[in-house]
């Protein structure tokens, strides 16, 4: 069978020197004074490998920001969890890793096991143990859910509170719903079957739920009927939606036609509305500027007309003759020379020199007032055009609108239909599936009488309570005679007496004692199981008994019992990590990879260092 090995256990943060202890491939025995971190080993082993509930930090743990649990895996290859205390994730390295971690992860998986999860620890380790998909019943009525890695490392990590405690040592809790699963479990590991997964039928309280659940379809059902607005059957109702749809298919074509004509008149209406908006604009600009024109005609030919009425004036009263002048009388020779002999054709000049420009600007003004009236013609000629065109859209726009009011109407009431008809095969739809559901909660009868199988076979029960027994003898614990695993109880029993009824030393020895017998016999006969055990104070010393010997008290733990627990610790068949107060004996000492946390005293002070002295 394959089996995981526990390589070391790391904490690690930024600003801290590492804490870290190895675990050796057989034993590893770590022991010294109290409160130096022993137990906290334990419980950060189980935290790491998805033991219910959160770990409690110590006061000690404060700046370490990753803990690093470090396996080897059945092939042989190395293996890292890494773990931030508190978070749910766990980051998987395929490699060897003792400090702190800042690469990217292999693989990044929950620390949890869900019904749903395909990415968790747990599935990951039970593939690489070859355990996946083994199934364990949850129920009396046979249902069964997946092992998880929890299961197992309940069985093999035991920290002292649990080693103590009055709970039996398969049970997570006391709830009852837990005792199935724990049932279950035992039955894998000394069996090394799963529970099949089997439909046993509902029992007496799912019957009860079963037909609560009849009467609310029955309801649902009325009221999916009573929404039904036909008479109209599966059958009929697709045949109307057949023709609906075929008429539907016929009105959107010729709608689709009527609407693209429709869709070009309101094009061609706009087009000629935006070329009838410039137009009127050049019209207005054009008639302006002919206005203005004319008026610059009409002045220029005023001016002409009055310097030809000057030039006639003046040649009839002689005011352009050289001679005697016709302002003061003077004869040529008597003028004198500011009088000038040619000042009286200077007016002449003057009028004619004007006269000739007037002429010439009227004769450029002629042309450019029969080009703009020629313009103003075409434009007013093709707006005429224009208002035709528009007006013709706008009556291609009345005649389809008119035309698809009522095909629009009609293909309304097509669709609401077709929409009724959908609701109602939907309805139907429902009120079949419905119908369905209710014909298997009523056919479903009670449980079977062939129920899975609930409890280990004689053979391998007597097997199991064989090593227990030879474990308690070979550790020479007293008043522990013929000790048993009660199956039905799901407790250890010893000295006639439950392990519940003892006090806490018989307790926890009777609790280490099950723990390595179920691994040996395990390890002997091809079981599953994780390959170690980690045991937080197996054997502790207390005091003699009392006489009366009343329910509870212990039986004296002494140093011979711890002895033999030692030594025979040392052929265990798989890896053990050993945590207690006392000291082992020397000689298992020389032989087993050992720890001393000595507190205040010389040596190594716990599991954690002690933090650098402030200069």
């Amino acid at each position: 069978m394959s089996e995981l090995r526990l390589t070391h256990l790391t904490y690690a943060g930024s600003s801290r020197p590492v804490a870290s202890v190895e675990f050796d491939a057989a034993l590893t025995l770590i022991y010294g004074a109290s409160d130096t971190g022993k137990s906290f080993i334990a419980e950060s082993i189980e935290y790491m490998l998805g033991g219910r509930g959160n770990l409690e930090l110590v006061p000690e743990a404060d700046g370490y920001s990753q803990i690093l649990l470090g396996l080897q895996l059945p092939d042989g290859s190395p293996l890292t969890l890494v773990r931030v205390p508190g978070k749910g994730t766990i980051h998987i390295h395929r490699e060897d890793l003792r400090s702190l971690v800042t690469r990217p992860a292999d693989a990044d998986v929950t620390a949890a096991h869900t019904a749903r999860s395909r990415n968790s620890l747990s599935l990951f380790l039970l593939t690489e143990l070859g355990l996946e998909g083994l199934r364990l019943r949850k129920n009396d009525a046979g249902g069964t859910r997946e092992l998880t890695l929890n299961d197992l490392v309940h069985l093999s990590v035991v920290p002292e509170t649990r080693m103590v405690d009055p709970l039996s040592p398969v049970l997570h809790s006391s709830a009852t719903s837990g005792k199935t699963v724990a049932a279950s479990v035992m039955r894998l590991l000394l069996t090394g079957e799963g529970d099949p997964d089997v439909d046993t039928g509902p029992n007496a309280g799912q019957r009860r739920v079963n037909k609560g659940k009849i009467n609310l379809l029955d309801q649902i059902i009325i009221d999916l009927q009573n929404k039904l607005t036909t008479n109209e059957n599966v059958s009929e109702l697709r045949a109307r939606q057949v023709r609906l749809q075929t008429s539907i298919d016929e009105h959107s074509t010729t709608l689709r036609v009527i609407t693209d004509r429709h869709l070009d008149a309101v094009t061609a209406r706009m087009k000629a509305a935006d070329e009838l908006a410039g137009l009127e604009a050049r019209l207005t600009e054009v008639g302006d500027l002919v206005t203005r024109f004319e008026l610059l005609e009409a002045q220029y030919r005023s001016d002409l007309a009055r310097l030809e009425m000057v030039t006639e004036a003046g040649t009839l009263l002689g005011y352009f003759q050289v001679g005697t002048c016709v302002f003061c009388g003077a004869e040529p020779e008597h003028q004198n020379p500011d009088h000038g002999e040619h000042e009286t054709t200077q007016l002449h000049v003057a009028v004619q020199s004007e006269t000739a420009k007037t002429s010439a600007l009227l004769a450029d003004l002629l042309p450019t007032i029969e080009d703009l009236r020629a313009q103003f013609g075409d434009l007013s000629a093709r707006r005429a055009s224009l208002l035709q065109e528009a007006a013709r859209a706008d009556q291609q726009i009345t005649s389809t609108q008119e035309l698809m009011a009522p095909m629009r109407e009609r293909m309304d009431e097509s669709l609401q239909a077709r929409s009724a008809i959908e609701r109602a095969l939907e309805l139907h739809q429902r009120i079949d599936e419905l119908e369905e559901r209710r014909s298997r909660l009523d056919g479903e009868g009670a449980v079977p009488s062939q129920r899975p199988a609930e409890y280990i076979p004689n053979r391998d029960l007597t097997a199991f309570e064989g090593v227990l027994r030879r474990t308690l003898e070979t550790w020479k614990v007293p008043s522990v005679q013929f000790p048993e695993y009660d199956q039905y109880a799901l407790d250890i029993r010893a000295g006639g007496r439950t392990r519940a009824g003892r006090g806490k030393g018989v307790r926890s020895v009777l609790h280490s004692a099950f723990t390595t017998a179920l691994a040996r016999f395990c390890f002997d006969n091809g079981r599953p199981h994780p390959g170690f055990v980690v045991l937080d104070s197996p054997v502790v010393t207390y005091r003699d008994p009392i006489s009366d010997d009343p329910v509870g008290e212990d039986v004296d733990m002494t140093s011979n019992v711890v002895d033999h627990f030692y030594r025979n610790m040392l052929a265990f068949p798989g890896q053990a990590i050993i945590i207690e107060n006392g000291d082992p004996p020397v000689d298992v000492i020389s032989q087993a990879l050992t720890y001393r946390f000595a507190g205040a005293d010389s040596g190594r002070s716990g599991f954690f260092p002690e933090p650098a002295p402030r200069g």
